[in-house]
């Protein structure tokens, strides 16, 4: 694994070409792109790729674009206790390029079209929480969108900024979810910023979620409950509003539940559902806007969470057998809602009934887990499914 990691782009590259049997012409062709770009890639006159270039290579060769990539390695990430895709992150969202006013990039800058596929190509691996992918990718995605917002005007520079604005929350999430939480408030004050800028008017919106999830992580509850519910109380849905709006209203009341049941305000969190509740009703499906899920499955699953934090393992295991139509939200997802099943399980006693629902988890989960401890002993805490699935 060493080794492999040690490769670069092109010397990755040029081994799957061959081992596909293929020319650089061919390669050229097949990724629709000028040969000449392979070739200086494979000859190590180019370093870097665009994420849209990566993407139609890792296609042509079929292969996965983190493989391409591959995962960064060096020796200041070894000795700060940083993984190495924790380290790229952090350099893509304070890079020192801008502290010292150099210009790193001088490749033409991608078109909006290209970002916006770009962004679309990180989306699967997001809702699978395939934490270590979104390490190697993100980052190089966040570069090119930073490139595009300075480098294009008026409505082009608008839509990059939207693309880098969420390119920085799931940055932001997933930082917080590996535990740097205050990496993840950096990456989401430029997310704030590149919103401001954009041509989405909902990324604001998003933005606030994702602050008062990583509040929420630094233990600061009140805060957490606090600018969710600001956020909820501005966008507040009318009759005639639309279902993206009832959805965000809906994903900011569920983020200041999370941090009231951790307060101890029960009763706030049984209204806050009741709201978010009545909100998928007149959803009536589940909807996943910018990645995240809400819908009647999803406020299901949240109320079970909430239950189990109220220590109601009973109530929770009643929710738990109504929540409908579960296969539709993502596997990451799924795995907390089997581990909130397990623990209300432990809870009353329901050891085998604990067990099959942590089997159900670690079949949805993604690859490596970390641990819990629960009273009785050690639970399995899916950590790597938090970043794609935050608390409800």
């Amino acid at each position: 694994m060493g080794c492999e990691d040690e490769r670069g782009l092109g010397d990755r590259i040029a081994r799957f070409r061959v081992r596909r049997k293929l020319t650089q012409e061919r390669l050229a062709e097949r990724a629709e792109l000028s040969v000449d770009v392979v070739r200086k890639l494979e000859q190590g006159q180019r370093q870097t790729a665009r994420l849209s270039t990566i993407n139609a290579l890792a296609r042509a060769l079929d292969v996965e674009p983190s493989v391409l990539i591959g995962q960064p390695t060096t020796f200041e990430a070894r000795q700060e206790g940083d993984s190495p895709s924790v380290l790229a992150l952090r350099q893509a969202v304070s890079p020192l390029t801008e502290l010292l006013g150099e210009d790193a990039d001088p490749e033409a800058p991608p078109t909006v079209g290209a970002l916006r596929a770009a962004l679309r190509s990180t989306e699967r691996i997001r809702r699978e929480g395939r934490m270590a992918d979104i390490g190697v990718l993100l980052p190089q995605l966040i570069r090119d969108a930073r490139t595009a917002a300075h480098a294009h005007s008026g409505t082009d520079a608008a839509a990059a900024h939207a693309v880098l604005a969420e390119a920085y929350q799931v940055a932001a999430t997933t930082l917080a979810a590996l535990g740097k939480e205050d990496a993840g408030f950096t990456a989401l004050e430029r997310s704030m910023e590149a919103a401001r800028r954009s041509d989405d008017p909902h990324l604001e919106t998003m933005g606030v979620s994702t602050l008062s999830w990583i509040l929420t992580k630094q233990g600061r509850l009140e805060d957490a409950e606090r600018v969710a519910l600001t956020a909820a109380e501005r966008i507040e849905p009318g009759f005639r509003s639309r279902p993206i709006e009832l959805s965000l209203w809906g994903i900011l009341l569920l983020r200041a539940a999370t941090a009231a049941v951790r307060r101890g305000k029960h009763d706030a969190v049984d209204e806050l559902l009741n709201m978010a509740t009545a909100a998928a009703s007149r959803i009536g499906e589940d909807r996943l806007d910018y990645a995240t899920p809400f819908g009647p499955t999803n406020v299901g699953v949240a109320e079970v969470n909430f239950l189990v934090e109220m220590e109601r393992g009973a109530k929770a295991l009643t929710a738990a057998r109504a929540v409908p139509e579960l296969h539709r939200l993502p596997p990451t997802w799924r795995a907390r809602f089997h581990v909130d099943r397990a623990l209300a399980c432990v809870d009353l006693g329901k050891d085998d009934s604990a067990l099959r629902a942590l089997l159900a988890a670690e079949g949805d989960a993604p690859s490596g887990c970390a641990t819990t401890e629960r009273p009785g002993g050690w639970w399995p805490n899916y950590a790597a499914a938090s970043a794609a699935a935050p608390p409800p």
